[in-house]
């Protein structure tokens, strides 16, 4: 029996953990992929105060070694529900079942994708989700960027510095993301822009990647790449949780600033992106996942052990 299960180990729940061993409470961490969440995905982190540039990966290794230095238990599984009884909650995983007095629900977001035909049949062949990650194997090459918002741009400026040509492809008229990444950009003699289009299609030839089909205002058009990065945004993790908390729409738990989710059984806390909450950067997911761990503590103290 933990005091404490954290499920999801980005920024919100490793910081989650680090505050609940702080005070003193045992915490299990449960992630069921690589620990550090999509900040990783960042090659260039330069928002967090502190550290004016760090690697998406470095943040998520310090976090790491920090929630871990301080005690916090690590379970590798996937989380399929939460169960409810009389004393405690029962977090149910693929491989088991762990209980805890209380649980942060800390599972974040995971990338969109473009849910076009074959789109599958070509990831790590042709389409990647991850410059950090595949970015190497398109070095003197031409690739495709999906997306307009920060982490497209961010994408394109890192393979902009290996690849032969970058193409943005926005469907908006205008990118969305910071000025000063366009800025780094349009500085750029390699990459070119490509606003107000979708993507159609994928073009192959003997099974093998060889670009994509544009709808553009002026009618169809290829482009011949040979690699797409797809960048347009997140799908919260949230799934298995609709019958312990209330989701939005958009398929975010329900919760204010308090990280106390708006329907809810009795000890359940929720932090980081995974929540609506208008801004979604990875110091807010720290203020969360702070947040979480002491009104977790609280409950444990005021109410469980009261």
């Amino acid at each position: 029996m933990y005091d404490i299960i954290v499920i999801g180990a980005g920024p919100a729940g490793l910081t989650a953990a680090i505050y609940a061993r702080r005070a003193e409470k045992s915490v299990l961490i449960i992630e069921k992929g690589s620990f550090g969440g999509q900040i990783t995905h960042s090659p260039r982190v330069e928002n967090y105060p502190g550290f004016p540039v760090l690697s998406g990966i470095e943040l998520g290794d310090r976090l790491f070694e920090h929630a871990t230095s301080l005690g916090a238990d690590i379970e590798l599984d996937t989380v399929t529900g939460i169960r409810q009884g009389e004393s405690s909650l029962t977090v149910v995983c693929e491989g088991g079942e762990f209980s805890a007095l209380s649980v942060i629900i800390a599972t974040g977001t995971r990338h969109r994708a473009l849910g076009i035909d074959g789109e599958e049949d070509f990831i790590g062949e042709g389409i990647s989700y991850c410059a950090v990650c595949d970015g190497a194997f398109y070095k003197g090459k031409s690739v495709a960027v999906i997306g307009g918002g920060n982490s497209a741009l961010q994408e394109a400026v890192l393979l902009s510095e290996s690849c032969e040509s970058v193409t943005l492809v926005q469907n908006l008229p205008y990118l969305t993301g910071e000025s000063s990444l366009v800025a780094i950009l349009d500085g750029r003699d390699n990459v070119s822009v490509i606003t107000s289009a979708t993507v159609k299609s994928i073009l192959s030839e003997g099974g093998e990647f060889r670009g994509i089909t544009l709808n553009t205002k002026e009618g169809e058009r290829e482009l011949a790449v040979d690699g797409m990065f797809v960048a347009i945004g997140q799908i919260p993790e949230c799934e298995a949780f609709s019958g312990v908390v209330s989701l939005s729409e958009h398929g975010y738990i329900e919760a204010g600033e308090d990280c106390i989710p708006a329907s809810a059984i009795r000890g359940v806390f929720v932090a980081g992106d995974c929540r609506t909450k208008s801004i979604r950067q990875v110091t807010t997911a720290t203020s969360d996942g702070a947040i979480a761990a002491l009104a977790a503590v609280r409950y444990i103290d005021l109410e469980v052990h009261r």
